[in-house]
């Protein structure tokens, strides 16, 4: 009896310590499986921001070849015009306020919009701009002070002839730039974010306090190379870790770092708790299989109920695809995201929720991934809504189908509609004139050079007559009203095909693709000055404006900025003669283009 006891006490153990060996398993492949997802995700989020980061500071380089290009710099030592360009330049713009200066090639100031509180010629903090400019490309600087204010400096060469003959400079307030905006909206409680230098001084953060720090050292040392990094250190007592995005256009790097605990969450914490158990479970293995056996089945229903616990109010959608595409578990975030009941759409195919135009590309990555154990793939798709409203999200994908405890394609989900918008509104902003909401004059000059690559174009430059007596007398926002005003009736002219675009203060540009007509450009024109000799009634107010238009008819193939310029040169022409106010049937012409009053 003795030996059959010690003999089912050896079985026993052996059973647990098999049972045991197997949990072990079963957990580290399925954390692996969640690690690989949520790492996934935290790369695409980090790549997305950090893009976005990129992108606005893309468009701070564009602002100042935007001044470049309305702007003529005569480029003297303290030249006076310069300054005053300048100065002007500055108080408009929505980044560069803090100053605007230019430079020679080599570097030297040589008229600057502020009389003092530059940063000082010899701050290392120009060196990477100067490597920058070196390379024919806008450049940026790392981060600087002067006077206790913390800056950073954007330039683009000046060129004339395509020969660069100087550098046209902005500086920023870093805590006050719209880059510092975004990254105090991004901030949360469980995380920071960074923008910082090549140096690792922070230029922006969601701590505005972390302003003109520098960020910890095991961190500074991943700066640099382009894509998504994962860096793990101690800062102090802590385990941290950070997600790295480098290779931004500046040469900063986009950084995000929070507590590891907080970044594996608590999946990591009960995992733990569960080796523990099941350790304790080997050392007391004499209970007998079926003790073994009703204590893991309690497990398991616990950890189950943990697990929906943890993914009841989460923001993701997770769910698992069968071979064929069809869904076998949805989250219950589902309810909250999309609208659908839970379990509403397991069964079904992910397909039929798919926006059509997506379609065929989730299924040809989706039949890849399959070829692929352990493969994950990433994506942005539309998802239908249970209320019929498609909306985007980035998907994550990874191939389960051989891990026994999964078996199938681990989706995770985020909806990033706002942020998609967010980038479409930048898109747009960057293109148009915010006064009025017409096509600016780069988005014009991009339709002037599409158009003529195939089809003559009527050129129509239109400047309004008497718009500076009413802004002087009635004061700016009247103005202002006045301009949307004449965008609306100039609008209300123009044909469907047609293009109307404001490209300075009071002047108005409309392309008329595939006529080359003088009759037909003669008639807009004489429409143009109709509708806008009309009165206008403004804050009760009565006002009466009239319009220079200078026409130019630009055959196929024809230089979009000698178009532009022959049609500017017609409306001076017509400016320089009295505008709509002179009399008489006078037309002047050069070349194709003529001027109309």
């Amino acid at each position: 009896m003795r030996l059959r006891n010690w003999i089912a006490v050896v079985v026993s153990v052996l059973l647990l310590a098999a049972a045991g060996v197997i949990g072990f398993l079963v957990n580290r492949s399925a954390l692996r499986a969640a690690d690989t997802v949520h790492r996934a995700d935290s790369s695409a989020l980090g790549t997305n921001n950090g893009t976005l980061t990129g992108q606005l500071q893309v468009n701070s380089a564009a602002e100042l070849s935007s001044i470049l290009a309305e702007h003529a710099l005569h480029l003297g030592r303290d030249n006076a015009a310069d300054r005053g360009t300048l100065a002007a330049a500055a108080a408009k713009s929505t980044t560069f306020q803090y100053g605007l200066l230019t430079a020679d090639m080599d570097g030297n100031v040589l008229t600057s919009s502020r009389k003092s509180g530059l940063p000082a010629a010899t701050d290392a903090g120009w060196a990477p701009m100067k490597a920058q400019l070196t390379q024919g490309q806008a450049g940026f600087s790392s981060v600087m002070t002067a006077n206790g204010t913390t800056l950073a400096a954007v330039a683009v060469p000046i060129q004339v002839n395509d020969s660069v003959i100087g550098y046209l400079i902005g500086l920023n307030q870093v805590a006050k730039t719209s880059l510092q905006t975004y990254l105090v909206r991004l901030s949360t409680q469980a995380h920071r974010t960074f923008v910082v230098d090549s140096a690792g001084v922070v230029g922006a953060s969601s701590d505005r306090a972390l302003i003109g720090t520098r960020i910890d050292p095991a961190v500074s040392a991943a700066l640099g190379p382009d894509g998504v990094r994962f860096v793990e250190y101690r800062s102090g007592k802590t385990d941290m870790i950070a997600i790295v995005y480098g290779g931004l256009p500046s040469g900063w790097s986009y950084v995000r770092t929070q507590t590891k605990s907080s970044f594996d969450g608590v999946v990591h914490a009960r995992s733990q708790t569960l080796n523990l158990t099941l350790l304790a479970m080997l050392l007391i293995g004499v209970a007998g299989i079926s003790v073994l056996g009703y204590r893991t089945q309690v497990q398991r229903r616990r950890a189950d109920e943990r697990f929906q616990a943890l993914i009841q109010h989460a923001p993701d959608l997770v769910s698992v695809l069968d071979g064929r595409g069809r869904i076998v578990f949805s989250s219950p975030s589902s309810q909250a995201v999309l609208g659908f009941k839970t379990g509403a759409l397991i069964g079904h195919s992910v397909f039929e929720l798919m926006h059509p135009d997506d379609e065929p590309e989730m299924r040809e990555r989706l039949s890849r991934l399959l070829d692929e154990p352990n493969g994950a793939i990433s994506l942005q798709c539309r998802i239908r809504s249970a209320g019929g409203e498609y909306r985007w999200f980035d998907f994550t994908a990874s191939n389960q189908l051989h891990n026994p405890s999964l078996d199938g394609v681990v989706i995770n989900a985020r909806d990033v509609s706002e942020t998609k918008a967010f980038h479409e509104r930048l898109a747009h902003e960057a293109q148009h004139d915010p006064l009025t909401g017409l096509p600016n004059r780069r988005r014009m000059q991009d339709a002037l050079g599409s158009s003529l690559s195939d089809a003559p174009v009527a050129v129509l430059f239109v400047d309004l007559d008497g718009f500076k007596p009413v802004n002087d007398a009635y004061g700016h926002e009247v103005g202002d009203e006045l301009l949307r005003q004449v965008a609306d009736r100039l609008t209300a002219c123009v044909r469907e095909t047609d293009v109307l675009s404001r490209v300075g203060g009071d002047e108005f540009v409309v392309l008329m693709p595939g006529v080359l007509s003088e009759k037909d450009a003669a008639t807009m024109s004489g429409r143009i000055r109709y509708v806008l000799e009309l009165p206008f009634r403004i804050a009760g107010q009565e006002i009466r404006i009239g319009a220079s238009i200078g026409v130019h008819l630009a055959p196929a193939a024809e230089n979009p900025d000698a178009a532009l310029r022959a049609a500017d040169h017609a409306m001076y022409a017509i400016k320089h003669a009295g505008g709509s106010r002179r009399t008489g049937g006078e037309r002047g012409r050069s070349g194709r283009h003529r001027a109309s009053d």
